[in-house]
Order: structure tokens, then C-alpha cells, then sequence
């Protein structure tokens, strides 16, 4: 399970002026869960997770996954989450085998569970005619399949995807919204961000919506709409689009 209490991050501008970026924001998802973390340009659904994947640490609060304070320092608590970012980059040079290899590696894995991962991986995502192929020479769609699989390669308890699918085309976003859906299972967490809608009515079982750094709702999709006034999450942010400053 993972446990978010009153998680909160405040970076200071140019200026050395305070600026809240999540504010308090307390929420908990269990394992066999898929849940959207969503909202608008700068509501703070990145920060978030990026606090939540260890690579920046929170103002206040606490994030414990299974128990454990996942900023406590300890390797093994990072070896347990896997995160991907719309911006991640690969190596040019490296083969989409040796890519995921490499991350395979520096999260303990042995030689026999890389090669017997890469397999089942490769064939679940359709991987095989470009595995060994530069990363500098792949598609947009098949770096994505990449980065994906080395964020999985250690089965991590907690998986978190932050804009998975940008950029991409019809068959490749329909083929990565299908594994992460085969990646659903009751050791894991998943977390989900994404613009796409209908990519959240189709897998997510719950979502978050932030505003300015705040949770402004949660529940499930039909749900939230319903609490808000609107038939649908897309209203949702068409309201949020109109208002003065809701993209900061």
C-alpha cells in the first residue's frame, strides 16, 4: 500500500519568494490498483510524483510504501518503484536490449532474471524486431516501449507513469495502454498521469484530480464527475481551462 500524508513542496522563484507547488496533499492506494494522478499545467500532479519516485524530496509530509518511508535513504526502497517521465531520454548508442539491461542491472537483478524478464517483456510489447537495434535508429513509439520496460524490468511494487503515452501514435498508444493493464496485479500499486481521458476511463479504477497544488477531488471517474456538477472528467478540465490562472 502506499500512504501519502499531508505531502507538501515549496521551491522559492527568482525572486526568493515562497512558491507552493502541493499543498498538504493526503491520499492512499492499495496494491491492484490503477490510479490517475490528473490536472492542469502546473496543478502539481508532476512534482508529485516525482516526490513520490524519490528524485526530489518533499517540503513536509510523508510517503511510506508497504510501511516504509521511501525517503529514508535506503537503495532498497528506490529498487522498489519504477518511474517513467514524459522527457526521459535513452542512450543513442545502446541497443534497446542493452538499455534495458543496464537498468536491469543497477536494481540487483542476476543474468538469469534479466534474460528471462527481457523475454517476456519483449513479447508482451511486441519488442522483438527492434530489441537489438541502436536506440538512436527506433520510432517514437518503440523509445517509448524502451523506456517503459526498463522502468518494469524489476517488477517494481510501485509503478508510477507520468504522461506514458505522449506523442504517440494510435497503435502504439493502444499497445502500451494494454500492457500496463497486464501489469495490474495485487503486489502493485500503479499511478497514472495523463491528458487523454479516455485513456483513464480505461484503466484507471480511481482518480485524483489537483488544482494548484491542492486536491480539489478523488474517487472513481464516474464518481468525481458526478460530486462536481459535470457528466464527465473532460467537462471537469474544460471548466478549469476557462478560469484566470488555472495554468500556471
Amino acid at each position: 500500500m502506499l500512504e501519502v500524508r499531508d505531502l507538501s513542496k515549496v521551491f522559492t522563484d527568482k525572486k526568493s519568494r515562497d512558491v507552493i507547488a502541493v499543498d498538504k496533499l493526503t491520499f492512499t492506494a492499495k496494491a491492484g490498483e490503477i490510479i490517475a494522478v490528473l490536472g492542469m499545467n502546473g496543478a502539481g500532479k508532476s512534482t508529485t510524483l516525482r516526490m513520490l519516485s524519490t528524485i526530489i524530496s518533499p517540503t513536509s509530509g510523508s510517503i511510506t510504501l508497504n510501511g516504509e518511508d521511501i525517503h529514508n535513504g535506503t537503495s532498497h526502497i528506490r529498487q522498489s518503484i519504477g518511474f517513467l517521465s514524459g522527457s526521459t531520454g535513452l542512450y543513442k548508442r545502446l541497443t534497446a536490449r542493452e538499455t534495458i539491461e543496464f537498468f536491469a542491472r543497477i536494481n540487483g537483478m542476476s543474468n538469469e532474471q534479466i534474460k528471462v524478464s527481457i523475454e517476456r517483456i519483449s513479447e508482451l510489447m511486441s519488442m522483438g524486431d527492434f530489441l537489438d537495434r541502436p536506440c538512436e535508429k527506433l520510432s517514437t513509439g518503440q523509445k517509448q516501449k524502451v523506456n517503459i520496460a526498463r522502468t518494469i524490468i524489476h517488477q517494481p511494487s510501485l509503478l508510477i507513469l507520468d504522461e506514458a503515452t505522449t506523442g504517440l501514435d494510435v497503435v502504439a498508444q493502444q499497445s502500451i495502454i494494454n500492457f500496463i493493464r497486464h501489469m495490474r496485479n495485487d503486489q502493485r500499486v500503479i499511478l497514472f498521469s495523463t491528458h487523454h481521458m479516455d485513456e483513464v476511463e480505461a484503466l484507471c479504477d480511481r482518480v485524483i484530480i489537483l488544482h494548484k497544488g491542492k486536491l480539489i477531488a478523488e474517487g472513481r471517474t464516474n464518481e468525481v464527475a458526478a460530486q462536481m456538477g459535470h457528466n464527465s472528467l473532460q467537462e471537469i478540465f474544460a471548466e478549469y481551462a476557462e478560469t484566470p490562472g488555472s495554468a500556471l
